[in-house]
């Protein structure tokens, strides 16, 4: 079973900073694309930002030159660095990542998308 567990939400001023943390467990094989979502109150599920297995990035354009993703392959996270946060900004953000699980010796899956179970960005004064 392969698991991705975020961490790092809470509830911040406009113009502050938080650091989301997403790590995956389980039986994987190799992870292709990671990266976070965010549902807002009554709105459709949007992509925040993306992050190849290359390291190469794309971003929403309502979050490009505030927010920041990275991964660490090593370790099977993946991290978005939020800055210059806005009450738009406040949503369910959700961990994603595209990959293959090694189902038994020489034998592994194939690719298929997991979620987090998200974890709650608050942006208010």
């Amino acid at each position: 079973q392969v698991q991705l567990v975020e961490s790092g939400g809470g509830l911040v001023q406009p113009g502050g900073s938080l650091r989301l943390s997403c790590a995956a467990s389980g039986s994987i094989f190799r992870i292709y694309a990671m990266g976070w979502y965010r549902q807002a109150p009554g709105k459709q599920r949007e992509l925040v930002a993306v992050i190849t297995d290359g390291g190469s990035p794309n971003y929403a354009d309502s979050v490009k030159g505030r927010f920041t993703i990275s991964r660490d392959n090593a370790k099977n996270a993946v991290y978005l660095q939020m800055d210059s946060l806005e009450p738009e900004d406040t949503a369910v953000y959700l961990c994603h990542a595209s990959l293959s699980e090694s189902l038994a010796p020489r034998v592994v899956s194939t690719i298929d998308d997991y979620w987090g179970q998200g974890t709650q960005v608050t942006v208010s004064s």
